[in-house]
C-alpha cells in the first residue's frame, strides 16, 4: 500500500496552501505493442526438378524437357538454358553472328536464350533449365546457384548436380 500524501503546506511568504507532491516514480506509459513481421524471402520460393543423367546425355535431355515446356504453353522468351560443360551448340550457332548480337537477344527475351552458366549476365527468367554436361563439382554447385537465382518459378536440372 502506498503512502498518502500529507496534508497541505502552508508557507508563511507563499499565500494560500497549497499541495507540494513528493518525489516518486514517474508516470509509465504504456508500452506500443510489438508487432512481429517475418520477413519476405528475396525471391519466391523457386520449384526444383531433377532429371537423370550423365553428362554426355544431359544436352539431349535438356531438349527433350525444353520441347515439353513449350508444348505445355510455355513462351520461349521465358525460358533460360545454362549450361556447365561445353556449350549447347544452338548458343554456338548464335554466338557466331557476335557477342554483341548474342546479347542482345538475352535482353529482347523473344527466345530461348542458351549460355554458359559461369558467364550469364544477370537476368531472371520464369523457367531455368540447367545442363549438368560437365565441369568439377564446385563449378557445378556454382553453377545451380546461379540457376537458382535466375529462375522465378521454375529451375529444372538435367545430370548429377551433386
Amino acid at each position: 500500500m502506498a503512502p498518502r500524501p500529507g496534508p497541505p503546506v502552508r508557507r508563511p511568504d507563499s499565500g494560500p496552501a497549497r499541495i507540494v507532491p513528493k518525489p516518486g516514480p514517474a508516470p509509465r506509459r504504456p508500452a506500443a505493442p510489438v508487432v512481429e513481421q517475418a520477413a519476405a524471402p528475396a525471391f519466391p520460393e523457386v520449384e526444383v526438378q531433377r532429371v537423370a543423367a550423365r553428362p554426355d546425355t544431359a544436352l539431349e535431355r535438356a531438349d527433350e524437357v525444353l520441347d515439353l515446356l513449350l508444348e505445355a504453353g510455355r513462351v520461349p522468351g521465358q525460358v533460360l538454358v545454362l549450361t556447365t560443360g561445353p556449350r549447347h551448340p544452338w548458343q554456338q550457332h548464335e554466338e557466331s553472328f557476335g557477342a554483341e548480337r548474342y546479347w542482345a537477344q538475352l535482353d529482347e527475351a523473344q527466345d530461348v536464350f542458351y549460355a554458359d552458366a559461369a558467364s550469364c549476365r544477370p537476368v531472371r527468367r520464369e523457367v531455368v533449365v540447367l545442363v549438368v554436361n560437365g565441369g568439377s563439382a564446385a563449378a557445378v554447385q556454382r553453377a545451380v546457384a546461379a540457376a537458382r537465382g535466375h529462375a522465378a518459378s521454375l529451375l529444372v536440372i538435367c545430370g548429377d548436380a551433386r
